[in-house]
């Protein structure tokens, strides 16, 4: 990103911290340095463990609509009484033994490959919304054409590793043949990883259809796709979600299984409580996918947030979210598999103070806790029910700034900066001091968004506050867009494909 074309100030500084942020952020993903924080002990976080199998065996999960996972589980140890699976203890544990570290997911452009899990970090657009809001059209349901627009933006923004999945939900479409639309705009606008479609068994089955066209082969030997499956919290999980992880497992393809909790509505209202039941819940989902593909990948999931005790609605940038989230990050490294969670939450409207300081303290946390893959990086408005254009950009560039955080604390001979320390004399600046010449230009972290000139230079390039220069940035983003190269022949045979695909079918809202 660059600043506003209405700016001026900056000139050749300007343009060098623009040149320096693309080339800090210009990178497949990010790695870790910087040690995480944990919250509570060795013994606190084995409480938590031991609670969540005892919830495991003594309650257990109930699942709705799909005899068939009731199979899987039985095969695999678990005790089945009607729709309810439980699970002796140590039995979660020991099949996620098959489940991989970490592992690659594979872009059609090899350069914007991700690896997901310890010591690497991912980022991707939030994910969900059926609306979407920006300064002039305001808030209105999303289309194709948003959906686009926002695969557009995450393909020319470096801070966004990963395409994400339902960048919005294009509700000018017919709900069953909708994700065919969504992949292949994925596809076509971008060329970074992508998530699939979970909405349906059969649904996440032609993504995988679809994939197979795209990178030739029966997938086997790859990672692809990685796709966010939702626990029916508490303690329950559906025919849609199981049944979409069973196709991504059975398939080699990885599975995001994250308990979607609001504490206090669906969980405890406690830190530890609704850790265990996370816990829980997310390993019952994981083992699922090891008992259907032994080292099938997986992601463990945590989406949890507080409400309102007076309305019950859901609340952001809290801080007891913050401390589920350290909390879980911890868990999930003791359970050896890469970890998910975090993003810019807000429940306000606008990309106003509000959205700011909510989404700073989830951010803050995501970064500093450990977090693998962080769904919701930008755009997420109105408890997710909004993807804000402005608020994406602004989102993007926070996260631009987490790889100088990460990277931790450069103890090099030009970070301890000794020769300067020596050299400089007392009471005189270090403006002049060579160390400063030869490091100035990547010295510090540059916002390509914040105002950080003077008041009557930004009186004189139009007064303009944040929301109107991300406006702006993302306007110009478009119409500088160009796609990647697809080949032709592929993008032939996918649209051919689709086509009939959806001609085999009726149109349906469900």
């Amino acid at each position: 990103m660059e600043q506003t074309s209405g700016r001026r100030g900056g000139g050749r500084a300007a343009r060098q911290a623009a040149r320096t942020a693309r080339a800090i952020d210009s990178v497949p993903f990010l790695t870790r340095k910087l040690a995480p924080v944990e919250v509570i002990g060795e013994e606190g976080l084995s409480l938590i463990e031991a609670n969540a199998e005892m919830l495991l065996e003594r309650v257990g999960v109930e699942v709705l609509n799909y005899p068939e996972a009731l199979a899987i589980f039985a095969n695999a140890g678990c005790e089945v009484t009607d729709t309810r699976v439980r699970f002796p203890s140590g039995l979660a544990r020991s099949l996620l033994a098959t489940a991989p570290a970490r592992f690659t997911q594979h872009a059609r452009n090899p350069e914007h490959d991700v690896v997901i899990g310890d010591p690497h970090l991912v980022f991707a657009p939030a994910y969900g919304s059926p609306f979407v809001r920006d300064l002039e059209g305001g808030r209105r349901y999303a289309t194709i054409a948003d959906f686009e627009n926002f695969a557009r933006l995450t393909h020319m923004t470096p801070a966004l590793h990963h395409g994400g999945g339902t960048l919005c939900e294009p509700v000018d479409l017919p709900v069953n043949k909708r994700h065919f639309d969504m992949a292949f705009a994925h596809i076509k606008n971008h060329d970074k990883a992508f998530m699939g479609s979970v909405t349906a068994p059969e649904r996440a089955q032609d993504t995988v259809d679809m994939a197979r066209i795209l990178f030739g082969g029966d997938l086997g030997d790859r990672t692809v796709l990685l796709s966010l499956c939702n626990a029916n919290s508490p303690m329950s999980w559906d025919l849609n979600m199981l049944g979409s992880a069973k196709v991504y497992a059975e398939n080699n393809q990885a599975c995001l299984i994250t308990p979607f909790i609001l504490a206090g509505a669906m969980a405890p209202v406690t830190v530890a409580g609704t850790a265990t039941q996370t816990l829980a819940e997310a390993m019952a989902g994981m083992a699922f996918c090891q008992a259907v593909r032994p080292g099938a990948p997986v992601v463990f999931g945590s989406f949890a947030s507080s409400i309102s005790m007076q309305s019950g609605a859901p609340t952001f940038g809290t801080p007891e979210p913050a401390m589920m989230l350290l909390v879980m990050a911890a868990l999930a490294r003791r359970l050896g598999v890469p970890f998910r969670s975090g993003g810019n939450l807000t429940a306000s409207k606008t990309p106003d103070y509000q959205a700011a300081y909510e989404s700073a303290a989830t951010f803050l946390p995501t970064i500093l806790a450990g977090v693998n893959f962080v769904l919701h990086t930008a755009g997420w408005l109105e408890g997710g029910l909004v993807m804000g254009y402005e608020k994406f950009v602004l989102d993007a560039d926070q996260a631009a700034m987490a790889g100088a955080i990460i990277g931790g604390v450069d103890l090099s001979d030009n970070g301890q900066a000794l020769d300067a320390l020596l050299d400089n004399p007392p009471g005189q600046h270090f403006l002049g001091n060579a160390h400063t010449l030869a490091n100035f230009e990547t010295a510090f972290w540059r916002s390509a968004i914040a105002d950080n000139n003077s008041f009557e230079q930004w009186m004189e390039s139009g007064s303009h506050e944040a929301p109107a220069r991300a406006h702006d940035v993302w306007r110009r983003m478009l119409t500088e867009y160009e796609p990647p190269p697809l080949d032709e022949a592929i993008e032939a045979e996918l649209t051919e494909w689709i086509t009939r695909r959806k001609a085999s079918f009726p149109d349906s809202d469900v």
